[in-house]
């Protein structure tokens, strides 16, 4: 009896630990190290971020086609890279949805509105929905800046590109303007984390 109560309390304790392994998993934090990854990118080539081998850092930002709020930051998005690609900071953006959720997002309509938008950076298809979690995005858009160190890629902001997604002309604060322009004079940056707003990811 004393060993069936044992078993049973060890079962009990396992099961906690496993359900706050998972509960308390978030994704990045400021100052965590972003594992690399290998996606698909619009013109079928595969992309890493170890394939940036001259850049700085890079821009990661997680949105899609069909959110009304990732639309309205593409051409916002089109200017952080065509600003920052030649600084050392380029732009990755990552659709993260489920296709077979929302068939707007699919790798087809992805290509397509690329190509209409012209957009000057890759545009990579999470397939499977394995990238997104470990970064612990939860809207499109979710913009994550990664800085290269010795150590890997450090994250140093996470959160919304500006202030106003409705109206760019209204814009007080340009969050991942000012946090790498801070790092690329080496300086701290002073405003880490925001609230990205947007749609929820599909899955």
């Amino acid at each position: 009896m004393k060993k069936l109560k044992l078993a049973l309390m060890f079962i009990v304790a396992v099961v906690a630990a496993s359900f706050t392994l998972v509960t308390s998993e978030k994704g990045y934090e400021i100052g965590s190290i972003a594992t690399d990854f290998t996606l698909k990118n619009i013109d079928n080539q595969t992309v890493s971020l170890r394939d940036m081998k001259d850049a700085k850092g890079c821009i990661v930002i997680f949105t899609c086609n069909h959110c009304p709020y990732a639309v309205a930051y593409e051409d916002r998005i089109i200017a952080l890279d065509k600003k920052y690609k030649k600084l050392g900071y380029p732009v990755i953006a990552i659709n993260p949805n489920n296709p077979e959720k929302q068939k707007e997002d699919s790798f087809e309509k992805m290509q397509v509105r690329a190509k209409e938008k012209g957009f000057t950076f890759p545009y990579l298809f999470d397939e499977g929905q394995k990238i997104y979690p470990q970064y612990g995005a939860t809207k499109t858009p979710h913009v994550y800046i990664l800085e290269k160190t010795n150590k890997g890629n450090v994250v140093k902001y996470i959160g919304a590109i500006d202030d106003n997604h409705a109206d760019e002309s209204a814009v007080k604060e340009k969050y991942v303007e000012n946090a790498v322009n801070a790092l690329l004079d080496n300086k701290e940056v002073s405003v880490k984390t925001t609230k990205a707003i947007g749609c929820s990811i599909k899955v």
